[in-house]
């Protein structure tokens, strides 16, 4: 199955079981070749993983796998190619499925595979194509080849920072530059490495993969981009080669300190893939960096929040949606701000992330985390107005269960609410002038195939909230109680 022109040394010296260290020496002193050997590959590793590894540096000709010793050959269109390659492996430690692989020269000069193995010949077709100017394989390949991830969080649960991305993708390559935003509803990035190998190195390793327990999946394609034009460091977005650049207009600078507490909660974080951070130290990590708050343990990290620039006249604002609210207290001298107490910190975290700067009954309001560790009640015999409220026991709570798939369903505010809990009799008339009568005009609706839930669009941010806040929980008749929440969809 080889062409082999080197008659000096058996094929077997390079196709030893599972790489056996003791010919390591003797087969590094091949000389270069076209052909790769690759050993220790994991046992589930496909053709195409082994293809990626090869593909940044030139053409790939041809590829021999052998399950039963994991190891692969590679043919490189050039001996340049190949030597390229195997010098840039020789400093950066080659990675697929985040197990490391050993990256030699062998001794065959050419591989000639069998015919008959389909599954090889399809891969290697699709090379071929990619090779072939103009070919929409050839467009796919180009991507492949691209330095920059585009990430995005599904289920997120709890707050992810630029910097708990960094700290999660410089595992596997220098992390460059990072830019985040919000597209269709959703937390994104786009992530640059110093090459294109340590990008298909993350992806590999960390698609699918949840940054805290049972949420916060990664979702991760490689962007079209090859560089990214970084304006400003600050919390958005961060180019780790230009310290110097401004943070922006109103925007927090860079602290380097934060990457600094980061690296000293090191057992907080994705030490290992596949896995999932502890969900407690995670939050308070991301909101260390959010908050600008010391890491250790999870001191300083408040489940308090402070709500300015209320409207005084309402002071229904409900965060039920991001966590469970165990207190509210309206401040007596100035009573367009109050303290809200969430049931965990991380809770609190989220509802500030998702609601500072949203509008609420016209004015714009302001969520930060308060010093205070708990909201106090009046004491005894003290009439403080009603100004103080405690829903410890309320049976609105949507998280107090373990597991709940309320976890998996927490979004940014959107003009688009999902609804659940939807009695049978109710038609899209009634819900249309029930959400109707909260002020708003709806845009669009939509039921589900079994009725029991819909979307429903209004044409606001701003009134889909006011909608929420009005309608969740409402009682639809028979004890039913309609359950709204932000839908990451639109219809």
């Amino acid at each position: 199955m080889y062409n082999n022109s080197n008659s000096g040394m058996s094929s077997n010296s390079d196709g030893a079981p599972n790489g056996s260290d003791s010919k390591k020496l003797r087969v590094e002193e091949a000389l270069p070749s076209r052909v790769i050997h690759i050993r220790k590959l994991p046992n589930e590793a496909s053709e195409t993983e082994v293809i990626a590894l090869g593909l940044p540096f030139g053409k790939v000709t041809n590829i021999l796998t052998l399950k039963g010793k994991n190891q692969a050959f590679l043919e490189m269109g050039t001996e340049e190619a190949a030597v390229t390659m195997v010098n840039y492996y020789s400093k950066v430690t080659p990675l697929i499925r985040n197990i490391q692989v050993f990256i030699q020269y062998s001794n065959h000069k050419e591989l000639k595979t069998d015919a008959a193995n389909q599954r090889t010949q399809a891969v290697l077709q699709a090379v071929s194509a990619a090779q072939s100017p103009g070919s929409e394989v050839q467009e796919v390949l180009a991507a492949v080849s691209s330095p920059v991830l585009r990430i995005i969080i599904d289920n997120m649960f709890y707050p992810v920072t630029l910097d708990v991305l960094q700290q999660i993708f410089s595992k596997f390559g220098t992390v460059m530059k990072i830019i985040t935003f919000t597209k269709n509803n959703q937390f994104q990035a786009l992530l640059q490495f110093s090459d294109p190998v340590s990008a298909q190195q993350a992806k590999l390793a960390l698609d699918g993969q949840n940054i805290y327990n049972s949420c916060c999946t990664l979702r991760i394609d490689f962007s079209k981009l090859v560089n990214l034009n970084v304006k400003y460091n600050n919390d958005k977005s961060r180019d780790y080669t230009r310290p110097e650049l401004p943070a922006g207009d109103g925007q927090p600078s860079f602290d380097p300190t934060v990457a600094v507490a980061f690296s000293k909660d090191s057992s907080s974080l994705l030490g290992k893939i596949p896995g999932a951070l502890n969900p407690l130290s995670a939050a308070a990590a991301a909101a260390a960096a959010a908050g600008r708050v010391a890491l250790a343990g999870q001191t300083g990290s408040s489940g308090v929040l402070l709500v300015s620039n209320l409207n005084e006249e309402v002071s229904n604002t409900d965060t039920r949606v991001y966590g469970d609210v165990q207190r509210v207290k309206i401040l007596y001298n100035k009573k367009d701000s109050a303290l809200i107490q969430m049931s965990e910190s991380n809770q609190a975290q989220l509802a500030m992330s998702h609601l500072n700067g949203q509008k609420m009954y016209g004015k714009i309001i302001r969520v930060t985390l308060s010093k205070h560790q708990t909201v106090a009640l009046p004491r005894d015999g003290l009439d403080d107005q009603g100004l103080t409220k405690d829903f410890a026991n309320s049976p609105l709570h949507r998280f107090k269960k373990p597991g709940s798939k309320n976890f998996q369903n927490i979004f940014p505010p959107s003009a688009t609410l999902h609804l659940s809990n939807i009695p049978q009799d109710v038609t899209e008339d009634d819900l249309r002038l029930l959400f109707s009568n909260t002020g708003g005009t709806v845009k669009a609706f939509k039921f589900f195939q079994d009725r029991k839930m819909a979307l429903i669009q209004m044409s606001t941010v701003e009134e889909a909230i006011q909608a929420l806040i009005d309608l969740h929980n409402y009682n639809m008749g028979g004890n039913q109680h309609l359950r709204v929440s932000f839908s990451k969809s639109t219809i």
